[in-house]
């Protein structure tokens, strides 16, 4: 037996075909093999750091390294990757079959990969972040590479020859002396073969990428835009019921009775448990009149409305606030100001809105759990079923289909739990789709903020004193690149009043908006470009790019040509990637119309350019809702605006012409672009509206 440190806690055999240590396994936690079959399987082991991040993420747990993809190439040299990231729309699904295709040499059609099922996946944190570029990508590369080095020594070993003499392209290895060649699916046939990497391979540097950082097509995009493809919502299984749920009748309402017995004589299972309620039928429609036939009462409670939140947030805040960051002296930085603002911005509750509402569909057999369901976290859905039924996680199977859309909403899986629950009381199948009023009422928002800033500048437009407080939206890129001396910035914590979470960009759009308008305002009253003030005082290369590149391609420093236009940019980060926007608006008897959009955007070395672009300009629509009309209204406890017909996101009408400037940084990391495209596009707006009417809008939305 040979021990290596990596495969601590599994068994292994050496085997001798390799000049490296390659092992055949005999997992105790998980087959491969039989998972998979026969052939070669690349197990890629995470690095101590990520290990540990992992373990952290769910509960602790567990020491060594844990494997975070595998990769299978089977007897046919077809390639299967295995990985614990979900698709809910971003394109994660080509990206990292590019990354497969691109180290291992193998057309990228003969790879297939497998996401989001707990029983077939190793495990992940989840999908959000930004994370599946920065931290996924490199994994994936490193398993490909070494893929492809063990099918190279099964072909020296096959030919006697030396390693060094063989090529590898299109899923084939070529001996060119002797013009001989043999597909990966020939080399691997008969062999149960596993190898565990680490880190330490090396790996093929984006100038050479000839697979990775081309606009490879969408693998599943004819299934797509054919209907073929299947989402949660449209999984079916035999004998399947359909759910619905007794909602409160207000936040933080409590069930104080409940008359299940008309629910059950319309022929419907009706299940209660503790505060849930929920029915079960054969039809949908059945579903909805055995849950109209209940009859509850409810014990409710005062609350506050909309009208009131920006005042709340500002006098419920009774902690301490957070310290983020401080630096010199803000007397000093005051003293020696010449020019001194001080301004007040706010940012709404603002919903999802995903295509897709939540929805599951649950199975229980022999008493173990089965759920289809939409979520960017599938073991951490596993983990909540698991505790939610008293029952250990290898009794629970989370699968999830490619998702419509999640944008951090959908870290939580209430649909599941009640899908489960009904099934568990029915003894069949249930699927419960979340109504669209329930998707807008019952689900979490992006959390509102308000934001206080004060600051002290030379009339020559030097930035000297920055400060800045956060209440409630968070602290992503709460801190400026700017070079500013003297600086003290806090996040304090508020209770808020509705339940709040994750949304793409967390609260980086927030603080994005105040930070790019209070520099608007501080360009104005030192009679500065707002451009020109932002290059004086950043010496941050990359976001220097982008505003520079933006810049460029928008023609900044134009003419108007009516005074009904005005122009106007923003720019900042958020992990790992830059942005700036350049805006043109048309004013018009009240009505803001975002006639051209410039985007430049870096974040890396590109993996794929066209699904790049339209992950930045889907988050500049998006941002564009957010920016002029999206906002949670409520009162009462109840959401005033639970549907599309009332709550505004952005229209085909709205939508203005976008242009997008990519930066290629091949020289660093790729990043993640989920994110850090939507931050720039409300400052910019909000900017342009001052220049077309000479009003300041510092509240989100602007219109």
């Amino acid at each position: 037996m040979a021990h290596d440190p990596l495969l601590d806690g599994v068994e292994v055999e050496r085997y001798e075909l390799f000049a490296e240590p390659v092992y055949r396994f005999d997992l105790s936690r998980r087959d491969f093999f039989k998972i998979a079959g026969g052939g070669l399987i690349v197990l890629c082991l995470l690095d101590e750091l990520d290990a540990q991040d992992r373990r952290q993420g769910r509960g602790g747990g567990g020491g060594g390294q844990e494997i975070g993809a595998w990769i299978h190439v089977d007897e046919k040299g077809a390639v299967t990757l295995h990985s614990g990231k979900a698709e809910v729309g971003q394109n994660v699904r080509t990206m990292l079959a590019q990354a497969v295709a691109e180290e291992l040499r193998a057309p990228i059609d003969s790879i297939k990969v497998v996401l989001g099922d707990t029983a077939l996946v190793p495990f992940d944190q989840g999908t959000f972040g930004s994370r599946s570029a920065p931290a996924m990508v490199p994994q994936i590369r490193t398993a490909g590479a070494a893929a492809r080095e063990a099918i190279v020594d099964l072909a020296a070993e096959e030919w006697k020859v030396d390693r060094a003499t063989l090529q590898v392209a299109d899923g084939k290895v070529a001996h060119p002396a002797s013009g001989r060649s043999l597909g990966f699916g020939d080399l691997t046939k008969g062999q149960k073969i596993a190898k565990a990497v680490g880190g330490g391979i090396a790996l093929t540097p984006p100038a050479n990428w000839k697979v990775a950082g081309t606009p490879v097509r969408k693998i599943n995009g004819r299934d797509i835009v054919t209907g073929r493809h299947k989402y949660a919502s449209d999984i079916h299984r035999p004998g399947m019921l359909f759910g619905k749920v007794l909602r409160p009748a207000s936040f933080s309402a409590t069930l104080a009775s409940i008359d299940l017995k008309p629910a059950e004589e319309t022929g419907a299972t009706a299940v209660r448990d503790g505060e849930f309620v929920g029915v079960a039928a054969s039809t949908e429609q059945a579903a909805s009149r055995a849950l109209a036939a209940l009859k509850a009462e409810w014990k409710t409670s005062p609350q506050s409305s909309s009208k009131e939140l920006f005042e709340l947030l500002k006098k419920a805040n009774a902690d301490t606030p957070v310290l983020v960051h401080g630096q010199g002296s803000m007397d000093e930085g005051f003293k020696a100001a010449e020019v001194s603002l001080q301004g007040t911005y706010t940012a709404a509750y603002i919903a999802h809105a995903p295509l897709e509402p939540r929805a599951a569909v649950a199975e229980w057999t022999d008493g173990k759990l089965t759920v289809w369901t939409g979520t960017q976290r599938p073991f951490g859905a596993r983990s909540e079923l698991a505790r939610t039924f008293g029952v250990t996680e290898d009794k629970v199977r989370v699968i999830v289909p490619d998702t419509g859309s999640g944008y951090g909403g959908k870290h939580t899986v209430e649909a599941a739990i009640e899908a489960a629950r009904l099934a568990k009381a029915a003894g069949k199948p249930v699927k419960v789709v979340w109504t669209r009023e329930e998707e807008f009422t019952w689900a979490y928002f992006r959390p509102a903020g308000l934001l206080d800033v004060r600051s002290g500048t030379k009339k020559d437009g030097t930035l000297l004193a920055w400060e800045f407080h956060n209440y409630n939206s968070g602290t992503a890129a709460i801190r400026p690149l700017y070079e500013i001396p003297h600086q003290k910035i806090h996040f304090h914590t508020v209770r808020s009043p509705l339940r709040q979470g994750s949304y793409r960009g967390l609260a980086s759009t927030a603080n994005t908006f105040a930070r790019e308008t209070h520099l608007d305002e501080i360009a104005r009253a030192v009679a500065m470009d707002p451009l020109r003030l932002r290059l004086k005082n950043l010496k941050d290369a990359r976001l220097r790019a982008v505003f520079e590149a933006a810049a460029e391609k928008f023609g900044w420093g134009k003419a108007k040509k009516e005074e009904k236009q005005g122009f106007g940019l923003g720019g900042g980060f958020d992990k790992g990637g830059f942005t700036a926007t350049c805006a043109e608006v048309r004013v018009d008897n009240g009505r803001v119309r975002v006639v051209r959009a410039v985007t430049a955007f870096e974040c890396g070395a590109v993996i794929n350019p066209d699904h790049l672009r339209n992950q930045v300009e889907g988050a500049v629509l998006m941002g564009l809702g957010g920016a002029l009309f999206e906002a949670i209204e409520y009162e009462g406890g109840k959401i005033q605006n639970p549907r599309f017909s009332q709550y505004r996101v952005p229209r085909l009408a709205d939508a203005p012409a976008m242009e997008t400037v990519l930066l290629d940084r091949k020289d660093l990391p790729s990043a993640g672009a989920g994110e850090a495209p939507i931050i720039a596009i409300a400052p910019a707006i909000g900017n342009a509206i001052f220049d077309a009417t000479g009003e300041r809008r510092r509240s989100l939305p602007l219109v």
